[in-house]
């Protein structure tokens, strides 16, 4: 009997590693011990760099660029997957921006470009990769976001970020009542604060750790395994029958008032 989280022969397309320490690097790590089949981006040649060992170590079958700022960049990594595989069963979009002075400002004084390259990079390109992956998904799949409590919950610091990745969410359900006639399930995956490069850009993120650990009702921080754990179940035929879902991944924190 197989185990219950299998994706052998599964492909998926993993966007947004940024190195071994990143949520993206995680759950591709799961993903790969699940036998799935994986695809890999990098930001752009400085990146690249970063993100080699990890596709090595972890058997990804090829790399490709992707900077959803550039035209035509993310339709032509929607063509490799078809000329490489000729379809793919699930993705995973692991990239947010916002501009360091729209980020660290006030939300009411962000400038309105800021606001809509935030917009546009982390939210809007996941609905951007859902419909290239529609017509590569004839069997069914799982397209994956990552988000975070400050979509909730005012959280200090995190600002901008916070009505971005509300926006996010909202457009994941949209995106799972859409396609799921087509058999396409769609998840925001919630972690609790993880040190990552990404989440670096945050000011004062050291103290948001230790609030996190300090209240979370299981006493402790969440790894990029534990993402990465949650993210190989919702990919695999096991949760065929969940979608629309905001999961957190937290160790509770998100039932503390």
């Amino acid at each position: 009997m197989k185990p219950l989280v299998d994706l052998s022969g599964k492909r998926g397309l993993v966007i947004g590693i940024a190195n071994e320490h990143s949520i993206a690097a995680g759950c591709a790590e799961a993903f790969a011990h699940c036998g799935a089949r994986l695809a890999a981006t990098y930001l752009n040649e400085k990146a690249k760099p970063f993100v080699e060992p990890v596709a090595t170590r972890l058997g990804v079958e090829w790399l490709a660029p992707c900077d959803v700022r550039e035209p035509g960049q993310l339709e032509e990594l929607f063509t490799q997957v078809h000329e490489r595989w000729g379809g793919l069963d699930f993705l995973l979009h692991s990239i947010a921006f916002a501009p360091k002075e729209d980020l660290h400002g006030r939300v009411v004084d962000s400038s309105a470009d800021g606001f809509a390259l935030a917009m546009d990079v982390s939210c809007h390109s996941f609905l951007r990769m859902a419909r290239l992956a529609e017509p590569l998904m004839t069997d069914g799949g799982c397209l994956l976001c990552v988000t975070f409590y400050g979509s909730e919950r005012v959280v200090e610091h995190y600002n901008l970020m916070g009505p971005v990745k509300a926006a996010l969410e909202s457009a994941t359900r949209y995106v799972a009542a859409e396609l799921g006639p087509m058999g396409i399930r769609a998840h925001a995956i919630s972690p609790g604060p993880i040190a990552t490069r990404a989440a670096s850009g945050i000011g004062r993120f050291d103290e948001l750790l230790d609030r996190a650990a300090a209240t979370a009702p299981q006493g402790t921080l969440v790894s990029i395994e534990d993402v990465g754990a949650v993210a190989a179940f919702l990919a695999s035929d096991a949760a065929r029958r969940i979608t629309g879902t905001i999961i957190p991944v937290d160790a509770g924190q998100h039932l503390m008032a």
